[in-house]
C-alpha cells in the first residue's frame, strides 16, 4: 500500500494551507475575551451601583434615625395643657457638647415661646466649663424671663459647681438636695511645665516665634514673671465677672464670707445657709408645689449617636456617591 507524501514546498490538492488553519484559533480567542471582558465590565459598574445604591440607604437610615431621635429628645410644638418645661444642663458646658450654650439657648427659646408652660426649670448636673458659653446661656436667661414673664428655677442634682453655677444664678430660686456640690466660683488655667525634665534628658527645645509672647503659656519653655502676671491678670478679671454675676443673681440673699468666692465648694445644706441656694427640692417638688403644674415637658435639645454618625459619615458618604457616580459613564 502506497502512503501519500508532502513534498515541501507543495500541497495536496484540495487542502488548506497552515494560515487558514490557524486563522479560526486565533478569532475564537479574540471572541472569547471580549466577552470576558464586557462581562467583567457589566460586573464592576453593578458592583459599583450596588454599593452605591448601599452608602445612600445607610445615609437615609441614619437621616431618619436621627429625626425621629430628634423629636423624642426635643419638644418643638406647642403643648397647650399647663406645664412645667425642663430644659436639662449635663456634663460639661463646652461648646460641641450636650450642654452647649448653641443647644441649651435653642432648648430654653422652645420652651418659654410654649404658651403652656408655666415656668422653666433648669435641671443642672455640671461640675463646670467654658465661662464663655455659661455666660451666653446666663444672659439669655435673664432676658427670656424680662421677655416672657415666666419664673425660672434651677433644680440642682449632684452638682453645680463652678460654670454651672454661673448659669444657676439667673434662675429666680436655686432648689438643692441636701448633698449636692455647689460652688466653686473661681477661675482656673491649668497645664504642666516640662523644662527641668527635659534638662535632665538633655532635650532641647527649639521654638520658632513671630512676635514677642507668642510662646506663651508653652509648656515646653519657663514661664516669666511677665507671663505669670499677665496670666494671674485674666484670671482675676474673669473672677470678677463671675463675682459680678453671682452677686447680681443671689442679691441680698447672699451671706458674703471671706472664703464664698475663694473657689470653695459646699454641700447643698451648707449652700442654702450660705444663700448660695435657697431651698431642698427635686424636679418633681419644684413642679408640684412650686409652679402647681406637675405635667413636665422636656424641651432639652441633645445631639444623639445617630446625628454624630450621620455628620461625621454623611460627607464622605456623599462624596463617595458623587465620585461614584461621575465614574459610571466611563464604563459604559
Amino acid at each position: 500500500m502506497i502512503e501519500p507524501t508532502l513534498t515541501p514546498g507543495k500541497s495536496e490538492p484540495g487542502a488548506k494551507p497552515p494560515e487558514a488553519m490557524a486563522a479560526p484559533a486565533e478569532g475564537w480567542e479574540r471572541s472569547v475575551l471580549e466577552r470576558l471582558a464586557l462581562a467583567a465590565l457589566a460586573e464592576q459598574r453593578a458592583s459599583r451601583r450596588w454599593r452605591i445604591f448601599t452608602r445612600l440607604s445607610w445615609l437615609l437610615f441614619f437621616v431618619v434615625v436621627a429625626a425621629v431621635s430628634l423629636g423624642r429628645h426635643g419638644k418643638t410644638g406647642d403643648v397647650s395643657t399647663p406645664h412645667t418645661a425642663v430644659v436639662s444642663i449635663k456634663g460639661e458646658i463646652a461648646s460641641g457638647s450636650d450642654a452647649s450654650a448653641e443647644l441649651v439657648v435653642d432648648a430654653l427659646r422652645a420652651a418659654f415661646d410654649d404658651s403652656g408652660s408655666q415656668a422653666v426649670v433648669l435641671l443642672i448636673n455640671s461640675p463646670g466649663g467654658s465661662p464663655v458659653q455659661a455666660g451666653i446661656i446666663n444672659d439669655e436667661v435673664v432676658r427670656l424671663k424680662a421677655k416672657h414673664k415666666k419664673p425660672v428655677y434651677a433644680v440642682v442634682e449632684e452638682s453645680c459647681a463652678s460654670a454651672a453655677y454661673y448659669i444657676a444664678v439667673a434662675a429666680d430660686k436655686i432648689y438643692v438636695d441636701k448633698a449636692s456640690i455647689i460652688g466653686s466660683i473661681g477661675v482656673l488655667i491649668d497645664g504642666f511645665g516640662f523644662t527641668s525634665l527635659m534638662d535632665k534628658l538633655g532635650v532641647e527645645r527649639r521654638l520658632m516665634t513671630a512676635g514677642e509672647n507668642k510662646g506663651f503659656l508653652d509648656p515646653f519653655s519657663p514661664q516669666t514673671d511677665k507671663h505669670r502676671a499677665y496670666a494671674q491678670g485674666l484670671l482675676d478679671q474673669i473672677h470678677k465677672q463671675f463675682i459680678d454675676v453671682v452677686k447680681a443673681g443671689r442679691g441680698q440673699r447672699l451671706k458674703e464670707t471671706p472664703d464664698i468666692f475663694s473657689g470653695l465648694f459646699w454641700s447643698g445644706q451648707q449652700a442654702i445657709e450660705l444663700g448660695l441656694a435657697d431651698h431642698l427640692g427635686n424636679l418633681d417638688y419644684v413642679a408640684r408645689e412650686v409652679v402647681k403644674a406637675e405635667e413636665l415637658v422636656d424641651y432639652t435639645r441633645r445631639e444623639n449617636v445617630a446625628e454624630r454618625l450621620a455628620k461625621r459619615f454623611g460627607a464622605a458618604i456623599g462624596e463617595g456617591a458623587v465620585q461614584a457616580l461621575k465614574a459610571i459613564p466611563a464604563i459604559r
